[in-house]
């Protein structure tokens, strides 16, 4: 059993890394800029989205997962660079920090959203409330691995070399056209 050379390990760690702390600042972001709805309170804990304002759960979604493509896609590049530890494990680390990367940004973005509209007080009839994004969804944290493999496989389909260009090229050494008769005998 062969075992994987220590600057491969410490590269996947560091993809692994990168992708989740890179996954947590865009869940920041998101936070900070997705849209809140607004309800109209008619009952106590019973309120109505009020016209056009629905469409802010589609807003915060579609930012939310427009965050995590391109995350996937710096992510899959940044690592692809790292020429060395190109292959299986560092497509492991980016799948997994993509993954772990996900649900990471969608839990500190929606704090984030929290802590920019705490719950409204919706016992009062009449009034308008600003309620917080969510990501409405558990299949946008999908996107980003999904798009961090293909850009991974693409990139790899497009490599010239065989071993995705992690060993050194060949050194060719110059040949005399003639030889020595003396030598050879």
């Amino acid at each position: 059993m062969t075992t994987l050379p220590r600057f491969r390990l410490r590269s996947a760690a560091g993809i692994f890394c990168g992708t989740v702390v890179a996954s947590a600042l865009a869940g920041v972001l998101w936070g900070v800029l997705a849209p809140p709805e607004h309800l109209l309170v008619v009952a106590p804990d019973r309120g109505v989205s009020l016209t056009g304002e629905s469409v802010h759960r589609f807003d915060a979604i579609g930012m939310f997962a427009c965050a995590g493509l391109v995350v996937g896609i710096l992510t899959a590049v940044a690592a692809w660079t790292a020429r060395r530890s190109r292959g299986p494990v560092a497509l492991g680390a980016v799948l997994a920090g993509s993954v772990v990367g996900a649900g990471v940004m969608a839990l500190g973005g929606i704090g984030v959203a929290a802590l920019r509209f705490p719950d409204p007080d919706t016992s009062t009839a009449g009034t308008v409330v600003a309620v917080a994004p969510g990501i409405g969804t558990l299949l946008v944290l999908i996107f980003q691995p999904l798009v961090a493999c293909v850009v991974t496989l693409v990139l790899a389909a497009l490599n010239p070399y065989d071993d995705l260009g992690v060993s050194d090229p060949p050194v060719e050494l110059d040949e005399p056209e003639e030889r020595d008769a003396t030598l050879t005998s």
